[in-house]
Parts: C-alpha cells; structure tokens; sequence
C-alpha cells in the first residue's frame, strides 16, 4: 500500500520505536487526539507517544487506506501488551506541507 510521506514516516518509525523519526512526521503545531485525549506539539506529541510505546509495547501494521475529503484513513491492526490485544483502529490524518498537521486515532 503506498501512504503519503508523513504518514509511512509514522507508521515506520512507530514500528521501529524510533521516537526522534517518528517527530519528523509531525508539522511543528500538530495535534493528536487519543483515548479521549489531546497533545498539542511536538514535545507532547512525543511525550504521548514515548508513554504509550513504554506502556502498551505496541505495533500498528496498516492493512486500508482510504481518502476522503482531504483527510488520509488507515486501518491498522495493532499489537501489544493491552487485554484486547490485538485490535483494528482506525488513524485519521489531516496533512499540511509541513508533515501530519492532526492525527486522531480510534476504535
């Protein structure tokens, strides 16, 4: 499946745990919404992330993309050390020319 640059840049270094890699995906202003949180910029974005990898030790395998709208779907099937393990969410990205502008991710 071909993604967008910022968007294979995510899911890439989010599978190598490459925290620094993963950043450069992310516009300077970016927001992410999960679990029914928001972080606002990179140094929360990554604190996020650094959290929930150190957590859950998950991995996100996309396997659908769809576009719509201006916004890029991915279907992902994610594993690790959660109870429901392993689960579909559904990560919605707004880009901008800068990188992923929002990331909102889901059940």
């Amino acid at each position: 499946m071909e993604m967008p640059a910022p968007v294979q840049t995510y899911f890439d270094a989010d599978q190598r745990g490459d925290g620094a890699a993963l950043m450069t995906a992310f516009a300077p202003d970016a927001l992410v919404k999960d679990e029914r949180h928001s972080y606002l910029g990179h140094a929360k974005i990554g604190a996020w992330w650094r959290d929930a990898k150190q957590q859950y030790a998950h991995q996100a395998a996309p396997f659908e993309m769809k576009t719509e709208g201006g916004r890029i779907s991915v279907r992902a099937m994610v594993r690790g050390n959660f109870p429901s393990s392993p689960v579909t969410l559904a990560y919605h990205f707004l880009l901008a020319e800068d990188g992923i502008a929002e990331l909102e991710i889901l059940p």
